[in-house]
């Protein structure tokens, strides 16, 4: 998920707004905190260690969870009803494709195999809901497709991450409207 925030400082750069204001506020660190672990997570699963993947799903709900304190300071209601429909739509996709596929989700890795990301074996180690994907398939565009190299996503994941996005960018954005308010106010009473 780290890429989701990467984007979304890179999308606030573009858009023309200052991202150090955003890490003078407490409630970033959490969300933060939860993306270096993805990251620990991740270089984990580089070195071969598969014992938390049983705990990834509480994980990821968790980390989720974090965007709420975001959400709740910097009031972006709006924001967050339009992540929550990309949460539910991404959910339903991969819960449509897991159902028809046995209750497994299908990855077909690529890159993954270039990087080390992904071994033949890993599919039999971590022995969870992702299995290798082959010819009987089903809904192979909704499965785990899109391999990034450290991680294979398929387009409910994207979904998901469409939600970190939008919190992320209007965090920005709102901090950014609050620091101004707070110069203009400053430098008027001056």
């Amino acid at each position: 998920m780290i890429e989701t925030l990467l984007l979304a400082l890179v999308l606030s750069i573009i858009r023309g707004y200052k991202i150090k204001p955003i890490f003078r506020s407490w409630e970033i660190y959490p969300v933060l905190v939860c993306a270096i672990i993805y990251v620990i997570l991740d270089i984990m699963l580089f070195n071969g260690n598969y014992n938390f993947i049983k705990y990834a799903n509480i994980f990821h709900y968790l980390y989720l969870l974090t965007f709420l304190i975001l959400i709740i300071k910097y009031e972006l209601n709006i924001s967050a009803i339009i992540g929550s429909i990309f949460i539910f739509i991404g959910s339903t996709l991969n819960n449509m494709v897991i159902a028809a596929n046995n209750g497994k989700m299908p990855v077909f890795p690529t890159l993954s195999y270039w990087t080390g990301y992904a071994k033949p074996d890993s599919f039999m180690k971590v022995n969870d809901i992702h299995v290798l994907g082959n010819s009987a398939t089903k809904f192979k565009l909704l499965t785990d497709i899109f391999d990034v190299g450290y991680s294979i996503m398929s387009i409910g994941d994207i979904c998901i991450r469409v939600f970190v996005l939008i919190i992320i960018f209007n965090t920005i954005k709102a901090i950014n409207k609050t620091s101004v308010v707070g110069e203009k106010k400053f430098s008027g009473n001056l």
